[in-house]
């Protein structure tokens, strides 16, 4: 059955026209969050390879000017470049770093020490471990106004979807390391918010670690309580996705995935990926290689580790790729022939420069039970997409926005669409 929120934020073709989004400028969030300055802070050094590591996951590598306002774009995408998610990061038996509990501070490019670990604790009991764990552990929050400033109530679903693209970045950037990441989302939400004076203003959705456990070494949960720092100087509240969030805290039946993903990247190529990967604003209408595709679609194969394994099915519709028959493919399966490429734009809310104009363009569905690991998993596959397709020199673009119902119909199936995304050059 689909979840009551997803179903009452569709798109359609008359909800778009009906109900057109109007900006409040005056209200517009901040998208920076910066704690009190008697918190210390740690200053990002690029020639120190930690740093680096941290850096390439949530870090500005790019301003745009226009008449009157400045956006700095940085190395997880988000919507509308909103960026409606913070990141916090426990750091423990690094060398050069103090253990301890740390705002990632992106207008700042550094750490803020939130809480020094005392002997014997930490943040793993809240994400599931036993044992102390060495190296970092990630806790990824949203701030839902940031993104219903302009998204309304559909917002939600950005938070999740942005979300794993910043979870999609930590894993992109321990490739660098190398390291595997896993993703945690049986996770203490509600504990963890009170102890970091969210104050039903912002939340945790996921976490992650590239850590390894320190053998017999148990911790203790540590115990904390932080002031509320406002993050983003106006708010407005949205009962329609705090009950949302409620209701998708509790997870059901979850089951791990301890398969990793294997990539064939060049380290050197890949940071150079990582930093300068691009949302594209449109296409040109060429093919990409048959190899591109493969290449591709071997990516899209790649488990993710996970303590909560949700099911998401990828459709494929391939426009233009050389030697290789148009249609409609689901997990690499070839299912239909034909030239869907003009309905592909017209789905993704009318997007033709990306939908039509691109050489793949991509559906994701789902209908997993557990709302927020299955939307962040869609961001996670979405993020390797962008790192796939950027490090092959081809453009990407994912689109949170289509016509919802229109795409089951299209697919043939009832399941929730999470995401389109379009690929081409």
């Amino acid at each position: 059955m689909i979840f009551w929120y997803h179903a009452q934020t569709k798109h359609s073709y008359n909800s778009v026209r009906m109900y057109p989004n109007r900006l409040s400028w005056e209200d517009q969030p901040s998208v920076f969050k910066s704690y009190p300055k008697r918190f210390e802070r740690v200053a990002f050094r690029m020639e120190d390879e930690e740093d680096r590591f941290l850096y390439h996951i949530a870090g500005i590598n790019a301003k745009k000017s226009y008449p009157g306002v400045e956006y700095y774009l940085r190395m997880n995408p988000a919507a509308g470049a909103l960026y409606p998610n913070e990141l916090y990061l426990q750091i423990r038996g690094v060398e050069g770093k103090r253990d301890g509990i740390y705002h990632f501070d992106v207008a700042a490019s550094s750490l803020t020490l939130l809480h020094a670990l005392e002997e014997g604790e930490g943040i793993e009991p809240y994400l599931g471990y036993r044992e102390a764990m060495r190296g970092y552990l990630f806790l990824v929050s949203a701030l839902y106004w940031r993104s219903s400033w302009k998204y309304k109530n559909r917002a939600f679903r950005y938070c999740l979807l942005d979300g794993g693209h910043l979870l999609g970045a930590i894993e992109a950037a321990a490739l660098l390391k190398p390291h595997a990441t896993v993703m945690h989302y049986d996770i203490a939400r509600e504990k963890l918010n009170r102890m970091f004076g969210f104050e039903e203003r912002e939340w945790f959705i996921g976490a992650a670690s590239v850590a390894v456990p320190m053998r017999g070494v148990e911790v203790e949960s540590a115990e904390f309580s932080l002031p509320f720092v406002d993050a983003t100087r106006t708010f407005e509240p949205n009962e329609r996705i705090e009950q949302a969030y409620r209701e998708t805290v509790a997870l059901t039946g979850c089951s791990r995935q301890s398969k990793a993903p294997q990539f064939t990247y060049e380290r050197h190529r890949l940071e150079q990926t990582i930093f300068s990967r691009r949302s594209q604003r449109d296409f040109h209408g060429e093919a990409i290689t048959k190899g591109q595709f493969r290449f591709l679609m071997e990516v899209l194969s790649q488990p993710v580790l996970s303590d909560c394994e949700a099911e998401v099915s990828v459709y494929t519709l391939v426009n233009r790729v050389l030697d290789m028959p148009l249609g409609l493919y689901r997990d690499g399966e070839y299912l239909d022939y034909g030239d869907f490429a003009q309905k592909a734009g017209y789905l993704c809310l009318e997007q033709y420069n990306l939908g039509t104009q691109g050489a793949l363009t991509l559906f994701l569905t789902s209908s997993d039970k557990n709302y927020q690991p299955l939307y962040q998993k869609a961001g996670i596959i979405g993020h390797r997409l962008y790192i796939a397709a950027n490090y092959l020199g081809l453009g990407a673009s994912g689109i949170g926005a289509y016509y919802d119902d229109e795409v089951n119909a299209f697919l043939g199936n009832e399941e929730m669409v999470l995401y389109a995304f379009a690929i081409g050059k």
